[in-house]
């Protein structure tokens, strides 16, 4: 297993991060235990989770991931050899069991998620804790265009930094980081940070994959020059990079036959990209899902890849894409798939 520095830390964290969303909806605790067993012995140290887990978000399963990750953590008395990271939840309509409808990133709300999170996972602190989308209106989740809100009202960043500053300082987080970020708002914490002084970021969790590469307009840029390197979310783009639902299959069990909204990377252009990516990977003897992923690995701006299975056959096959190095001529073949479709899944 390859190791690679969080930010400007000093902590080496594996360059796959197991995640955890579909732990207590997909997978039970004993099937959760098994995953991270089987992590742990392959070298990953490195533990991706949220508040708002499992996914989809749901009043009567939320939580159970991270309490899953923490009678994992009592049973086996790992604490010391894993990165934990966690989520807080920004303001969101679809989120009314969530602190009853309020949650912001004001330091009442950062507070009281983290002390909950804490309390699931069983354990004192966590070591990167992360804004899981902006408090304020801006284009994520899959939304390519950015629109203006003159009306709205987001928390100033400042307060979410003092807040952090304030955790980082008592102990109970070591450090923070971004998710579902844009330019703008991470160098705005960037700056904020450095003219205060607060904390700095350390990560950026986004999504990135061969068919979703927004990243690399504006925010690679600044991982690399700010030394803030990309937790890689939805690497396989829901499993789609996989093939398994080329021709419209939809096999039992699978996410996009549980979850048909998650359609992101089901419309047509993406197939077609899928289907040149899975050919290329083919014609290579590679593994699609694989080839996919070892794509993502290869990138200088990625600190981890965050992967996620329902199966151990599945979480052993993603792991081993860190054994794959792609040559020159794949690489350019998906660069000439990425030219004729750029960015069909954003």
């Amino acid at each position: 297993m390859e190791y690679r520095k969080l930010g400007h830390t000093e902590i080496d964290v594996s360059v796959i991060c197991l995640g955890t969303m579909t732990w207590g909806e997909q997978n039970t605790e004993a099937e959760a235990h098994q995953q991270l067993d089987l992590a742990m012995d392959c070298g990953i140290n490195f533990i991706d989770t949220a508040e708002i887990y499992p996914v989809p978000p749901k009043a009567e399963t939320c939580g159970l991931t991270e309490q899953y990750i923490g009678t994992w953590l009592h049973k086996r008395q790992v604490r010391d050899k894993v990165i934990l990271a966690s989520k807080v939840a920004s303001r969101a309509n679809w989120l009314s069991h969530i602190r009853d409808g309020n949650s912001c990133l004001n330091r009442k709300n950062i507070e009281t998620a983290l002390n909950a999170s804490l309390k699931r996972l069983k354990t004192d602190y966590i070591d990167l804790y992360q804004l899981h989308w902006p408090d304020r209106n801006t284009n994520y989740f899959g939304k390519l265009g950015f629109e203006y809100d003159a009306d709205e009202n987001p928390i100033a960043i400042e307060e979410t930094l003092k807040a952090l500053d304030d955790l980082i300082k008592s102990g109970k987080v070591r450090h923070f980081g971004l998710s579902n970020e844009t330019p703008w708002g991470a160098m705005s914490f960037i700056n904020l940070a450095e003219q205060k002084p607060l904390p700095l970021v350390v990560s950026i969790q986004n999504p990135y994959n061969l068919l979703n590469r927004s990243y690399e307009i504006g925010m690679a840029e600044i991982s690399q020059r700010e030394n803030i390197g990309l937790l890689a979310y939805s690497p396989l783009g829901f499993g789609a990079l996989s093939g398994k639902y080329l021709c419209n299959a939809r096999p039992e069990g699978a996410r996009l036959t549980l979850f048909e909204y998650f359609n992101r990377y089901s419309n047509g252009n993406a197939i077609r990209a899928t289907e040149l990516y899975v050919n290329i990977a083919k014609q290579h003897n590679l593994d699609p899902a694989q080839m996919a992923l070892a794509y993502v690995n290869s990138k200088p701006f990625l600190t981890s890849n965050i992967i996620g299975a329902t199966n151990a056959a599945q979480l052993k096959s993603n792991i081993a894409s860190t054994e794959i190095k792609l040559s020159e001529s794949i690489l350019s073949q998906i660069e000439a798939v990425h030219e004729a479709i750029p960015n069909p899944s954003p």
